[in-house]
């Protein structure tokens, strides 16, 4: 049977397409524009998969009923990647796409009695985090989201939503909720979007914007590489018992200052050495004049947080489907060289160069 993915245009669609497709699972991307159909399908190609497999349906997360004017065929699972991202976002367009058109994924999936996998994202296991956005118990109607949108930004507040109304919708439903780290780039090619986090990360450390560390010795940034999310994903579709909720993450993740020197080894640049605290920084990133000098936003800031997680449902759930989590120095250098090499550099030549 088929699967519907919505953003498979997306950096972790991409990935995830030419995964299912490798193994000629038939695969519909929901889309906007379905003649950037030929784009997609030549990079589904490029990364490793079979774009023969890969066909489009035309639909928008922002219409009401996703747009739909073809009927899908019997579906075998929906995968809801698609998201409006973005630091500073509207209220209201954030909660348009990310919100309304998660419950639209989560109906269609119901009326074609198909598992959703929902991807929101590894925060809402942050308890610390939702208490201090005041995010307690199942019911979404007794959040005050309204302060959850002050306080965490549109883009984290809205897939917040979006997770806890779609899990009390569809409680009785056959759901996945995978929830991600910040992905980091491909585990062997290193291939890394302009647009992911982590790629900011590396540009702002290899142009010098990053002097100092942001947080504590024990802060850090939360990895998980695409492939092998793509590979979670996977089997999240395929497993017949999966747990409801697996946290995307490896915590092989080395704490941000570690991080940030191995990535400055290989991009041949200085490390930062000092501490700088979050509220600190967070504080002076809201003139919007220095959060544009320093290539970061305060909503940015709070994925870096001392806290460890509970994984042992999300390691027994790997140990059993077979996914392996990959060395996380080697995922680093890898992205780290494909930022070079996407830039037309080298390690040797940014050392050469002084």
């Amino acid at each position: 049977m088929t699967l519907l993915i919505t953003g498979a245009t997306g950096f972790i669609g991409r990935h995830l397409c030419a995964r299912l497709t490798a193994r000629k699972q038939p695969v519909l991307a929901l889309m906007r524009r379905p003649q950037a159909l030929a784009e997609l399908r030549a990079t589904v190609d490029r990364l490793g998969g079979n774009s023969h497999y890969l066909d489009a349906l035309p639909g928008d997360l922002d219409a009401p009923d996703l747009g739909l004017t073809d009927r899908p065929p019997p579906l075998e699972a929906v995968v809801h990647l698609g998201a409006r991202f973005g630091w500073r976002l509207p209220a209201e367009a954030a909660r348009r796409t990310n919100v309304s058109g998660s419950l639209a994924v989560a109906r269609l999936a119901r009326h074609q009695h198909c598992r959703l996998i929902f991807i929101s994202g590894f925060m809402l296991e942050n308890q610390r985090h939702l208490k201090h956005l005041g995010i307690g118990g199942e019911d979404p109607a007794a959040i005050d989201w309204q302060r959850v949108y002050r306080r965490a930004g549109a883009y984290e507040a809205s897939k917040m939503e979006a997770a806890i109304t779609v899990r009390w919708r569809l409680r009785d439903e056959d759901w996945v909720e995978v929830q991600p780290a910040t992905v980091a780039g491909h585990s062997l090619s290193g291939d890394l979007d302009p647009a992911q986090p982590l790629h900011t990360l590396i540009d702002n450390l290899a142009r010098g914007r990053l002097a100092m560390v942001p947080g504590g010795p024990g802060h850090w940034l939360p990895l998980i590489p695409v492939d092998t999310l793509a590979a979670i994903i996977d089997h999240a579709i395929r497993d017949p018992a999966p747990p409801r909720r697996i946290l995307g993450l490896d915590p092989g993740t080395p704490n941000l200052k570690p991080m940030l020197s191995l990535i400055a080894e290989t991009l041949g640049c200085r490390a930062p050495g000092l501490h700088f605290p979050i509220p600190l920084l967070a504080h002076l990133l809201r003139l919007p004049a220095l959060a544009r000098f320093a290539n970061t936003e305060p909503e940015a800031l709070h994925f870096i947080q001392p806290e460890r997680f509970d994984l042992s449902t999300t390691l027994s759930f790997l140990e059993r489907t077979g996914v392996q989590l990959p060395p996380m120095p080697q995922v680093l250098r890898a992205s780290a060289r494909h930022y070079l090499e996407s830039h037309g550099r080298t390690s040797e030549k940014r050392q050469g160069s002084g």
